[in-house]
């Protein structure tokens, strides 16, 4: 690959990952703006509420954050329910370090921090693709980094003008039922065999069951059913 032909790949590869992240920001854009809202009735200050998704930078774990905060929740169930929340992240890693193992430090570092929901099942999606290409771009690495840039500013944006202008917002709109649509537009393209299948049927049973739980334990309820009857569907077909 010549000197020229290098950054325009890597510009195409980039501009690619920002394209195909634009269609989930129509779930992502109303999402930020509840989580501004529920922030700042939690009790968080604009400051506070912006810096958390900055920081975090994982819509699920805020949202449910301010939950707790708002419901006086102790500090170790808040701690608790956000780690077993995010301890997908961890899956979404196992899933994409064969393609970004020989990366370098701070490329890992940085696209850690934009592993989100949103970005993997955009980033994820394209590494499925090309698994049985002869000859995969060396470069993908810069479409995961474009999908990722996309989303973290649309959520930023996104969380600013729930934080700013909320108030702004009619109740009749009801946008926290984008919520569950952004969640189903993610994992159901990925429900391609009987486990995954069961595992999320069992998962969204149980957390329906459990919605009048306190502290929002169905959650955690619905999470380990759903690993479970994943895990045994496994054993049963093998």
């Amino acid at each position: 690959m010549g000197r020229m032909s290098l950054p325009l790949s890597r510009r195409r590869e980039f501009f690619s990952g920002c394209r195909d992240e634009l269609p989930l920001l129509l779930g992502v854009v109303p999402f930020g703006m509840i989580y501004g809202v529920l922030a700042l009735d939690a009790g968080l200050g604009a400051f506070t509420a912006q810096a958390m998704s900055s920081v975090v930078f994982a819509g699920s774990a805020q949202l449910v954050a301010t939950r707790l905060v708002r419901e006086s929740a102790p500090a170790l169930v808040v701690v608790a329910t956000i780690f077993v929340v995010n301890l997908r992240h961890a899956l979404y890693s196992a899933s994409v370090a064969p393609y970004v193992g020989h990366l370098g430090l701070r490329w890992k570092l940085a696209l850690s921090y934009l592993l989100t929901d949103e970005a993997y099942a955009v980033a994820g999606s394209r590494y499925a693709r090309d698994a049985g290409a002869a000859e995969p771009s060396p470069l993908r690495h810069w479409y995961f980094l474009g999908a990722g840039i996309t989303l973290w500013t649309a959520w930023q944006l996104s969380t600013a003008a729930g934080v700013f202008l909320g108030a702004q917002i009619p109740h009749r709109w009801s946008l926290d039922f984008t919520l569950a649509l952004t969640f189903i537009a993610i994992v159901f393209p990925t429900l391609r065999d009987l486990a995954t299948t069961a595992a999320a049927l069992a998962a969204g049973v149980v957390a329906v069951l459990g919605f009048a739980m306190p502290y929002k334990l169905g959650l955690i309820v619905a999470a380990a059913a759903g690993i479970v009857v994943g895990l045994a569907m496994e054993r049963w077909r093998a």
